[in-house]
């Protein structure tokens, strides 16, 4: 026999029939009991709906069944359930069946290159689902999963339930669910249920005390619940600096462009315009092939008066195309840095040239477009994959994974710099 605790009841009425939430985010401090829960509800659905299928999905699928899988199975012998006599686990097909003929669809929903659009779940369709540690999953998938929630609805009067459970995170829970949470304006059909460590008093009192040895950000996190925790120790760009940057100046200097080309998968292309280190125009534009870009490109130089040497787009997927059609510069992110010494990569040298003219404010953005910029710019973080003491930023991908957006307007910016590290192109190659 189970007692849930106060939390758990919450979420659990959340869930329940005559709740009109169709999303409940139960996110907080570490030893909240999330995964128990989200355990508990599963195996409630299955016995109370024979022939229902739910799901239980985790960014990878080996975490799952180290972590997940095990509560699942301590929730059930909570419940009197004995496998291989009230449910059976297939380790290949990674389904669990129960007596009554519900099963339980055990899912990696890692955002993997070879399946960008989720084309795996296609097929699925499932009475309802528990996605576990979702601050590693993208946004795309929740949505993707959600769409598959239909089956057998009608037929026991349901409607569409799923539930996600995380610590704090900056990603898009914070964005879409959190802090319209927290302005009270989060619609009728999300419900948001915060979670502290002091909820679980099942904790042994030991469980506390090494949380509150954690690094402040950490316990801040795991320990206090708090969605606000300071992010900044790796962020590039500090928020004064950027803000200090949309200021009135008469721009001088060259004319430039700068362009972020959509690539297979993405429909946005950001294409700058500068005059000197002055953004002074942006275009964005949707879902447009490589020469109606092109001609884009070719007539805004045309108006400007920008010589095509100073015309700089990605070549990185569908960019390539656009270089040879317009015979432009070329921008490789991979490509060998000036200090290969210090950077990984030219696109990190050049995020980090990016940061240092800012702080010395010598960059001007435009007003029209502060809150993109500001958003993106504080997405890109400072890494070190390697170990080897080399600088390098938080990938596009990585970035969309966790956040649920392409920082395509700052990499546009960031492209601006290849002129200042190459000021002599032309005479002098880059590798």
């Amino acid at each position: 026999m189970i007692t849930f605790l106060p939390k758990q009841i919450e979420c659990l009425n959340a869930l329940g029939l005559d709740s009109p939430a169709e999303v409940v985010l139960f996110g907080g401090a570490a030893g909240g009991a999330k995964s128990f829960t989200g355990c508990a509800w599963q195996i409630q659905r299955r016995l109370k709906y024979p022939g229902s299928r739910g799901l239980i999905g985790r960014s990878k699928l080996d975490t799952l069944k180290k972590t997940t899988l095990k509560t699942f199975f301590e929730v059930a012998g909570l419940f009197g359930l004995r496998a291989n006599e009230h449910y059976y686990f297939n380790a290949q097909s990674n389904v669990i069946r129960f007596y009554n003929g519900s099963e339980i669809i055990l899912k990696d929903l890692f955002a993997y290159p070879s399946d960008p659009s989720f084309d795996s779940l296609g097929s699925l369709e499932i009475t309802d689902a528990f996605i576990d540690e979702v601050s590693q999953v993208t946004k795309k998938a929740v949505d993707i999963v959600r769409s598959r929630i239909r089956y057998r609805l009608n037929q026991f009067n349901l409607t569409p339930k799923i539930l996600l459970t995380c610590n704090p995170s900056k990603g898009w829970l914070y964005n879409e669910i959190y802090a319209p949470w927290r302005a009270e304006s989060l619609p009728a059909f999300i419900q948001f249920i915060p979670s502290r460590v002091t909820d679980n008093v099942h904790l042994p009192p030991t469980y506390a005390e090494t949380l509150a040895r954690l690094p402040e950000m950490d316990r801040k996190r795991l320990l206090e619940g708090d969605w606000d925790y300071d992010e900044t120790a790796d962020a590039l760009f500090l928020t004064d600096d950027v803000l200090r940057a949309f200021r009135a100046s008469e721009p001088t200097g060259e004319l430039f462009i700068t362009a972020d080309v959509a690539r297979l998968g993405k429909d946005r292309t950001v294409i700058a315009l500068w005059r000197g280190l002055s953004l002074i125009q942006i275009t964005e534009l949707r879902k447009k092939k490589i020469d109606e870009t092109a001609a884009v490109i070719r007539a805004l130089a045309d108006q400007y008066k920008v010589k095509l040497s100073n015309v700089i787009a990605d070549a990185d997927g569908l960019g390539a195309g656009l270089v040879d059609v317009l015979k432009c510069r070329e921008f490789r992110n991979g490509a060998k840095a000036t200090k290969p010494e210090r950077f990984v990569n030219l696109k990190a040298e050049c995020f980090f040239k990016l940061a240092e003219y800012i702080e010395l404010n010598r960059v001007i953005f435009p007003q029209a477009h502060r809150d993109v910029i500001v958003k993106e710019l504080d997405l890109i973080r400072r890494k070190n994959p390697d170990g080897d003491g080399k600088l390098a930023v938080t990938g596009k991908e990585e970035i969309q994974r966790s956040h649920g957006i392409s920082p395509d307007y700052a990499d546009a910016i960031a492209m601006r710099m290849f002129f200042e590290l190459f000021p002599n192109y032309g005479r002098y190659s880059y590798a």
